[in-house]
């Protein structure tokens, strides 16, 4: 299995098409955020990552998802993926972060052993 994309986003939504086929409307794709409150605060970020599965690759794996700050791991995700051979699939990773300051974290996402992708996030002060 590999990682195809992994992005935050306010929303995930499925739907059928013509084939059949299927269609992932992700809205409110982001890489940084205002802050709800002044720091420090605590953070739940919805993070998707689509996952292909070749033909010839086996239908289970598991997805580790580590949210680091420089040295320091924030967070760790791990969860089972089972898709079909051939096939695309999802899978939704919730954290808990918490900010003492601004700036970025990276969540470190890879399924088995493999490739990892980097998906930075910032937090911003609060708008106003």
């Amino acid at each position: 299995m590999e990682i195809v994309a992994a992005l935050f986003v306010d929303h995930l939504a499925m739907r059928q098409v013509p084939g059949p086929a299927t269609r992932i409307d992700l809205t409110g794709v982001y890489f940084s955020l205002a802050a709800p409150a002044p720091v420090p605060v605590t953070i739940e970020p919805h993070l998707v990552v689509l996952i292909r599965c070749p033909g010839d690759a086996s239908a289970n794996g598991v997805l580790e998802t580590v949210f680091v700050r420089g040295d320091d791991e924030l967070a760790r995700n791990v969860q089972p993926v089972d898709i079909e051979p051939g096939k695309f699939g999802y899978r939704l990773v919730r954290s808990e972060l918490t900010f003492d300051d601004y700036g970025s974290v990276e969540a470190r996402c890879r399924v088995d052993h493999g490739h990892v992708v980097t998906v930075p996030l910032t937090l911003l002060p609060p708008a106003g």
